[in-house]
């Protein structure tokens, strides 16, 4: 076996390590000194790969990582991870000795949670945890000073507590009209005038507000879609003052190629029939991959061109039409850069009339992940045969 990994499809992500690392670099660059950058890697590093994402960014500057949900934390720490990592989503209270165990920092917005967790830490354990504060997202977090008031008791009582940071998170950072952002962060504000003892962490900015609202800082800003050089929306793209570099491509190699004649059918529903006689090439990606029916007709980079997916995209393969015979083994390009030609992530979103952030995370699992750093694969990580 190969001691950078393996897998035995002809379909595979690319993930740069360098993008990624110039990207928190780029970041750090912007911020003042004393703010601190908390990683976003939720959602397996947003399908780029948790852990290899993770110690990029934190050799690139970054201190602290974040998380959806207890499970992902863990499985940070089983793969040798040993940074702070917050948990931005909610976790059951009677889960909290694992928390502990784990060194894992969790979220807290109700006093309720507070007291039922105390039944079940031990003496001696340490709970590190941020209060969220509901500013106006309407997801999960306090909405009051009297609430707050009531935490901080609560917390202040018991020494298996300990209050780390108290954070929100912006609805319309990215939007060019920064009324409801403004709104947002005088509510945070005024919570924070109220503490009794100001934690560690204060942190508010996601990607699109560490971009465009120095303010919003504090002393810790969330580093989320910028960090894999994706923009935080298109319309706040003119706005930063430096270049994001796409850090996730995706690509596959043909594994059959065919000359049809004029009336042939191709794939499901025989929905494309050729106008003429047409070189028709097989792909192994599907839908069962992330690459979605909805995808019909998008384009892909083949030696340099561009040229379209017909027919219906199956579970496991799609097809495309061909300028002219070319060999079994050639590489499609369905995300990224071949020659002069580039099909962005932000071009896949437009197609699915969806944001960037969807699309690498909806490649499955299932498709191995390359790790390039300087130019050269550092490691492939395939998800069905590693774990």
């Amino acid at each position: 076996m190969d001691s950078l990994g393996h897998f035995y499809r002809d379909t595979w992500a690319e993930v740069d390590l360098d993008s990624i690392q110039a990207n928190v670099t780029s970041i750090k660059k912007h911020l003042n000194k004393e703010v601190e950058i908390i990683a976003v890697v939720k959602a397996n590093a947003y399908g780029h790969g948790d852990a290899k994402v993770a110690e990029t960014a934190l050799a690139a500057g970054a201190t602290y990582l974040a998380v959806a949900f207890m499970d992902e934390a863990i499985a940070l720490r089983k793969k040798g991870i040993k940074a702070p990592i917050l948990v931005l989503g909610a976790s059951r209270p009677f889960d909290v000795t694992m928390a502990a165990k784990y060194n894992i920092t969790l979220t807290v917005f109700q006093k309720e949670w507070l007291e039922e967790a105390k039944n079940h830490l031990l003496a001696g354990e340490i709970l590190l945890v941020h209060i969220k504060v509901d500013t106006g997202m309407g997801r999960l977090g306090i909405r009051n000073s009297e609430e707050l008031k009531e935490l901080e008791d609560v917390i202040a009582n018991d020494a298996r507590f300990q209050f780390e940071g108290i954070y929100t998170h912006f609805a319309t950072a990215d939007e060019l009209d920064p009324s409801y952002f403004q709104q947002q962060l005088a509510a945070f504000e005024s919570i924070l005038a109220a503490l009794t003892h100001q934690p560690k962490y204060v942190h508010s900015s996601n990607s699109a507000a560490t971009i465009r609202f120095p303010k919003s800082y504090f002393n810790a800003v969330r580093l989320g879609i910028a960090m894999y050089g994706l923009t935080p929306s298109l319309e706040m793209e003119k706005e930063i003052p430096f270049s994001l570099k796409e850090a996730f491509s995706l690509k596959a190699r043909l594994v059959h190629v065919k000359k049809m004649q004029k009336g042939d059918k191709v794939s499901y529903g025989a929905t494309y029939e050729t106008e003429k006689d047409e070189w028709i090439g097989t792909i192994p990606i599907g839908y069962a991959d992330g690459w979605i029916r909805r995808l019909n007709g998008q384009e892909v980079l083949i030696n340099g061109r561009r040229v379209p997916i017909v027919g219906r995209i199956c579970m496991d393969q799609c097809m495309i039409r061909l300028p002219h015979e070319i060999p079994v083994g050639t590489i499609v390009t369905l995300i990224g850069s071949d020659g002069t030609e580039c099909i962005s992530i932000n071009e896949i979103a437009a197609k699915l009339d969806t944001i960037n952030y969807e699309v690498p995370c909806m490649i499955a699992g299932r498709v191995p992940r390359q790790y390039i750093k300087g130019g050269k694969i550092v490691e492939i990580k395939n998800y069905l045969l590693d774990n």
